[in-house]
């Protein structure tokens, strides 16, 4: 049975596994090199329990198969009321439900926080992610055609956002 926790320092090498697969093997990520646990502590320390930056793991009898994020949008003062939300899973556990969990359990856990809106980019293509946040409500709001380069070439991101309360 999967279970949607936050996550504990010792969830960190697997958390960095699973990005670390995005990070070599596709453009979901633009990050080019893959990281060591060490190398992703700063930004597993940009989380917590409670507040406005989350992060959720869903684990199945100790095996952490996914996570989901919400995180500093931009650093400015004026924008403290806006998270962007991230979910990645483990290669083998897409398809299973687990990011819908994720992102349920986050939304559920940041309603009593003050957050007016968040926002998703999605690396294209992306149908899997793109479907995920249009079932959370999510609403696309633009491109930004070729701002990433990996792989040799450009790809677009696209933007979503929705309020927290839907």
């Amino acid at each position: 049975m999967t279970l949607v926790r936050a996550a504990v320092a010792g969830d960190l090498p697997a958390l960095t596994d699973i990005y670390n697969h995005y990070v070599v093997n596709t453009a979901i990520t633009f990050d080019l090199q893959p990281f060591t646990p060490e190398g992703r502590r700063g930004w597993f320390d940009e989380h917590s329990a409670a507040g406005r930056h989350r992060l959720l793991v869903a684990a199945d009898e100790g095996i952490v198969l996914g996570y989901a994020t919400s995180s500093r949008w931009r650093p400015k003062a004026a924008y403290e009321t806006t998270v962007e939300t991230s979910v990645y899973c483990r290669a083998d556990a897409v398809g299973r439900g687990i990011g819908t969990a994720l992102y349920a359990a986050l939304f559920d856990a940041l309603r009593s926080e003050d957050i007016h809106r968040i926002v998703a980019g999605v690396s294209l293509p992306n149908p899997g992610s793109i479907a995920l946040h249009e079932r959370f409500g999510f609403r696309p709001v633009g491109v930004f055609p070729g701002v990433g380069r990996k792989f040799d070439r450009f790809w677009d991101v696209s933007w979503f956002e929705r309020p927290l309360m839907l």
